[in-house]
């Protein structure tokens, strides 16, 4: 993977954020691949495709690209929020790829891939709407949280200028798959619950350990009275999934 990015036909845009966008959507089809199956390629979409960027010639799956100049932080700039939240909540999210450009090198630093059974409304934030000023006033954006998405979830492809071999990337990819089978509406709390296992930050946990998150639970969902039913239940959902191991009275280990 050819970390540098192109420079063919960006001299016609003068604008810098026009040159980025040009040189990382057009090194993304030259190096992206597909973690869903076993394509070496992704075909660019159509010019004008809202939310679509690539999407697979074999198993068609869609796929989006936010690129940027700074290291990756709590905060990805997205589209409208109300948008994204009908995508989330239909099941209707593309893949997502975030690329850290320097601007300076002209080259990638950076990407991770988000897959689209990741994002869970916890992990988008409304910005405040546009100034009455403003050509499009009113208008309501969001972020993507990346701290609110799950480590699991946050599948590294470039790191530290090196490259991570494609196979990595789809065993990555088909450990978080059984996400995929749970119903969009329910799959937030999978989600939440497995941030919170990671949070923890030890392989080996207990029960009571994440009930100590209950309350930041209940604040996102507030209309459950049975907070660490739930939690147990997640657990167990998480268990089968191949992602933690019951260890018997109330203790876990992370996998």
């Amino acid at each position: 993977m050819d970390l540098q990015l192109p420079i063919e036909g960006i001299e016609r845009y003068n604008s810098a954020s026009q040159r980025a966008r040009v040189g990382t959507e057009s090194w993304g089809a030259a190096n992206f691949f597909c973690p869903v199956c076993d394509s070496p390629r992704l075909d660019v979409a159509p010019h004008g495709t809202a939310t679509l960027d690539y999407s697979c010639p074999r198993c068609g799956s869609p796929f989006q690209l936010k690129s940027q100049s700074k290291p990756f932080g709590a905060r990805i700039v997205d589209a409208a929020y109300s948008q994204m939240k009908r995508a989330i909540l239909t099941d209707r999210t593309p893949n997502l790829y975030v690329l850290h450009y320097d601007l300076t090198a002209w080259a990638v630093r950076a990407v991770i891939l988000i897959p689209h059974f990741a994002f869970a409304l916890s992990a988008i934030e409304v910005r405040p709407p546009l100034a009455p000023t403003a050509r499009r006033a009113g208008w309501v954006g969001c972020n993507i949280l990346l701290n609110k998405i799950p480590q699991d979830a946050r599948i590294s492809i470039v790191a530290d200028g090196a490259a991570r071999p494609a196979a990595e990337v789809r065993r990555a990819h088909k450990r978080l798959r059984p996400l995929e089978k749970i119903k969009a509406e329910k799959r937030g709390w999978t989600l939440e619950v497995l941030k919170v296992v990671r949070a923890l930050q030890k392989n080996d946990f207990s029960l009571d350990d994440v009930y100590g998150h209950e309350r930041e639970l209940a604040r996102l969902h507030p209309g459950n009275r049975n907070i660490q039913a739930k939690i147990r239940q997640q657990l167990q959902g998480l268990r089968d999934m191949g992602m933690v191991e019951f260890l018997g009275r109330g203790e876990y280990r992370l996998l």
